[in-house]
């Protein structure tokens, strides 16, 4: 697990963006005090979490396009602007349409447009320890709502939502300046040095870089899109409506908040941990496992909501889970098409995100205010984890008939 020194810096500055951008998964800690002030209903600012979900994704896609042109700092400055904007913009809301703009365009745009650099900027430094680097990156995005997240929730009753929202965009302004300022890609003739897999015992070679338009044309570029949209659902619902659901489930405000850093530490686990493993026991292998963990850790969530110990741990697995899928897709993209390509070519795959992240919210809140229960959307989510299921297990690396053919490829671990 030890990483050359060279390009710390980077994965320094990739934190301190990641950190301030990852709150966004904690917006449910300011639903209930907005819902009070103004009387809006579930459905109604859970599409917050929708827009800016669905946000992120396209973002990317456009970043990725642009980052080839400008470079990563730029798209980092970008980034972190629009996020800290709209949080700061949010904060003089008195309309539902000024907050979809605000916390649901802006900060998601500025998530999509930050999210990218790290993630590229370091498999370029380390692309031998692609899964372990991005896990770290992604762990760390995850971690802003478990650090943020009680942090708001605090602020929120003693000074309100308003001056919380200013407060957190000062914060935000100078982590996400400081982390865009360190993130750049390596020099010209940069050449990691190689390591050997503890799975094979064989040097990684680099895999064929492919162009964007050509991996569109491969069936297993959709296969992969769908199985991310699929299994991704459960833990965009549940971060969604994650506070409500646990107020609803009969625990205090405190006792929810604090379910937030449960969901972070789980999710930045899945990120970290599952990314590292992906390295060493395969990708493929990797989601699989996972996915059927989250099958059936939703329902259970659901079913064991009103036993405070059950519900964290279940908490945690459903997070871990939706965080392993977030990592390990990222590193899978450049096992299977490269790295030259990668903020283009992983933009479009995360666009199967955009999927989770508009059915996800739309899944709780609708379900719940038509029912006034979880309970049908926690076992859909299950039954679309299972879907997601089948789908990976018929997925072959892209580059299999290369491989047979090409002895330089023939050392390559990219399942």
């Amino acid at each position: 697990m030890r990483l050359p020194a060279q390009g710390w810096p980077a994965l320094v500055g990739g934190g301190l963006l990641n950190v301030a951008l990852g709150t966004y998964y904690a917006w449910s800690v300011f639903v209930p005090a907005l819902e009070r002030e103004f009387g809006w209903n579930r459905s109604q600012t859970s599409l917050v979490s929708t827009i800016n979900m669905v946000m992120v994704p396209l973002m990317f896609v456009l970043a990725g396009f642009l980052q080839r042109r400008i470079g990563p700092r730029p798209i980092a400055v970008i980034g972190g602007a629009l996020f800290v904007g709209g949080v700061l913009l949010a904060s003089w809301a008195h309309s539902l349409l000024v907050l979809y703009l605000t916390w649901g365009v802006m900060v998601g745009a500025g998530v999509g447009f930050g999210y990218l650099v790290p993630i590229t900027v370091g498999s370029k430094w380390f692309p031998h320890h692609r899964g372990l680097v991005n896990g770290i990156a992604i762990a760390i995005f995850a971690a802003g709502s478990g650090l943020f997240g009680p942090l708001g929730g605090m602020l929120v009753e003693r000074i309100g939502w308003r001056a919380t929202f200013q407060v957190l965009a000062g914060i935000f302004f100078v982590f996400t300046m400081a982390g865009a300022y360190l993130l750049k890609d390596p020099p010209p003739g940069y050449i990691a040095l190689a390591r050997k897999t503890s799975a094979t015992g064989r040097p990684r070679t680099h895999p064929i870089d492919v162009p964007t338009a050509q991996m569109l044309r491969s069936p297993v570029f959709l296969a992969l899109w769908l199985a991310y949209g699929l299994g991704a659902t459960a833990g965009t619902m549940v971060i969604s409506q994650l506070v409500p659901f646990a107020r609803s489930a009969g625990f205090s405000a405190k006792t929810a908040a604090f379910a937030l850093t449960i969901g972070a530490i789980g999710s930045a686990s899945g990120r970290f941990f599952s990314g590292w493993l992906s390295d060493h026991l395969g990708r493929l292998h990797t989601l699989r496992a996972i996915v059927v963990v989250s099958m059936l850790a939703t329902p259970m969530l659901y079913a064991w909501r009103q036993d405070l110990l059950a519900f964290y741990i279940l908490l945690f697995f459903v997070y871990y889970c939706y965080g392993t899928q977030l990592s390990v897709y990222t590193a899978l993209s450049g096992d299977f098409w490269g790295t030259k390509y990668l903020a283009t070519n992983y933009g479009l795959l995360f666009l199967g995100f955009g999927v989770a992240a508009a059915l996800g919210p739309v899944l709780g809140s609708r379900v719940f205010v038509t029912t006034g229960t979880y309970q049908y959307a926690f076992f859909a989510s299950g039954g679309l984890a299972c879907a997601a299921l089948i789908i990976l297990s018929i997925v072959r690396p892209p580059h299999q008939a290369a491989v047979a053919q090409t002895p330089a490829l023939a050392t390559e671990n990219i399942s």
